[in-house]
């Protein structure tokens, strides 16, 4: 291990994500690379990449999601949290202090649907006929060679998606009918277990606060401390890349740093880990008044790079199968500050949740197909104690809304808290003085459009002789995109492949070979 430390003499990472912050963690936990040989290039003025959450300038908070987590699964993003100690609890890791922080406040939802009238649906049942278990059973058996790059309505009767399960699936993960087949089989593979109690989020894990104040925060302090190199304000703008006898080796990166361009020649020994593609490139931020831009790649250049260096070589994957049609992988999400404890107060009660146990709420009439979910306060770090939190998001933005008179995509912030008093039928003076910051994201779930297997690269290409591939656009067998699991999996893979670790990555835990999960599942799906 240490002759392979010796060897390489510098880890450079493109782009500052939790995929390059945990490789760079590898690197330096597993490997043993000294953090003062590692760089981490990012254009943005934070990391994290897709894991953020600000206090922006008008003192409301921002944050374009968050990702679900569970103790069931996660494997290697577990492994990693439970070497990143705590910033607020001495003596603790991010892993402890995550599953005390969940033994405080469950989740259980009680409202995980509800209806036009305000109803609150009973999902005790799934809703299906005979021919949407025969169908779903079908999908969830078929070979991936069989689903090719099928859409999930190749598999599934329309009636399918009416059912109380596809409102709850689709809405907790994210799907779109249109969506890879796929990508839905291993989901279900993947999280069997979850499917008994998906009506509850029983099985769903938060983080104290947002995951960039519980998760990217301590863990770049950490590689801070280990003197690991920040590069903020430089994009990686191409790289040269020269072939040994049909093996390519990464030469030289060309950077722009704030205008000024920039060459970093690379020796025999040194790495590059690339974060390819990006779930939340070109988002762009509204105001109350105002909705956010419409921005795409060529606004952001966020995919040029993997186009570039994708060109004339199939094993480095096609980004086109993934971000050429926004209309497909976009939507919205919105984020209020509340400075008083009405809404708090008014929602708590009809959900029958504390704001923290209670999941997602989604309104399953609504046109926009909007859901919203009330997070445990605070839920920033240094948050006022009069100030409350809370996030949601619309899977169809494209669609008029149910009482705004348009898209939810040409909405400000007030428009958007109109619509959700509509659903709720509570009265707007709740919102009087909330601040609610819209975002579109044009490439939110592109990672789940239909593609073929070679669509993806491996982590490290069989040709490659110093690239690695970090992010949710590679090809890891048994896992799922849309997970931070699958970005740190992809690097723990990376790391211990280039530095050749005889050192196990974690493996995927298979719930869907336990027999009691198989039972569980069967009886919720006849329920």
């Amino acid at each position: 291990m240490e002759l392979q430390s010796r060897q390489v003499m510098k880890a450079y990472f493109i782009g500052g994500g939790i995929g390059s912050l945990a490789g760079a963690a590898f690197l330096i936990r597993d490997a043993q690379l000294p953090g003062r040989d590692i760089v981490i290039y990012e254009a943005q003025p934070l990391v994290g990449g897709s894991l953020d959450g600000a206090l922006l300038a008008s003192g409301a908070y921002s944050l374009r999601g968050g990702r679900m987590l569970t103790t069931d699964h996660y494997e290697c993003t577990w492994d990693l949290l439970s070497s990143i100690p705590s910033l607020e609890h001495p003596g603790l890791s991010v892993r402890d202090e995550t599953i005390a922080f969940n033994l405080e406040n469950p989740a259980h939802s009680q409202a995980r649907l509800v209806d036009r009238n305000r109803f609150k649906i009973d999902v005790t049942h799934m809703g299906f006929s005979a021919r949407d278990r025969l169908e779903l059973l079908r999908l969830t058996e078929a070979s991936e060679e069989t689903l090719g790059n099928s859409r999930i309505t190749d598999w599934l009767s329309p009636k399918f998606f009416e059912s109380n399960f596809w409102y709850m699936w689709q809405t907790t993960f994210a799907f779109q009918p249109w969506h890879s087949a796929v990508e839905l089989k291993r989901y279900l593979h993947r999280f069997m277990n979850e499917f008994p109690r998906i009506e509850t989020l029983a099985g769903v894990k938060r983080t104290v606060y947002n995951q960039y104040d519980a998760i990217v925060r301590p863990l770049a302090d950490w590689l801070k401390r280990q003197g690991v190199q920040f590069v903020r304000g430089t994009r990686v703008t191409d790289m040269t890349l020269e072939d040994e006898g049909g093996r390519v080796r990464v030469r030289q990166l060309m950077l722009d740093r704030d205008g000024r361009t920039a060459n970093v020649r690379l020796d025999d020994g040194d790495l590059v880990f690339f974060q390819n593609g990006s779930m939340t490139d070109a988002s762009s931020l509204g105001t109350m008044i105002e909705p956010p831009p419409h921005l795409t790649g060529k606004d952001s250049q966020g995919w040029a790079l993997w186009e570039s260096i994708a060109q004339g070589r199939p094993e480095f994957g096609n980004p086109s199968a993934f971000n050429t049609s926004i209309p497909e992988s976009y939507w919205l999400s919105f984020t209020v500050t509340c400075r008083d404890s009405g809404f708090f107060d008014k929602m708590e009660a009809f959900s029958g949740n504390k704001a923290g146990t209670g999941g997602l709420v989604t309104f399953r009439d609504s046109n926009w197909l909007m859901s919203v979910v009330l997070y445990h306060q605070p839920h920033f770090a240094g948050q006022p104690k009069d100030v409350q939190v809370f996030w949601g998001y619309a899977l169809h933005p494209d669609r008029v809304g149910n009482f705004v008179g348009k898209p939810m995509s040409d909405c400000g912030g007030a428009d958007i808290l109109h619509e959700l008093c509509g659903h709720l039928n509570f009265d707007r003076a709740l919102f009087e003085t909330a601040t609610c910051i819209p975002c579109r994201m044009p490439y939110i779930t592109s990672m789940f459009m239909p593609r073929n297997l070679t669509d993806r690269p491996l982590p490290v290409p069989k040709n490659s002789v110093n690239l690695a591939f970090v992010s949710q656009f590679v090809e890891i067998p048994d896992d799922v995109v849309f997970t931070v699991e699958y970005s740190v999996r992809a690097a723990q893979m990376a790391v211990y492949q280039l530095m050749k670790l005889d050192r196990p990555v974690p493996p995927v835990t298979r719930h869907d070979k336990s027999l009691a999960v198989i039972f569980a599942t069967l009886e919720k799906a006849f329920a």
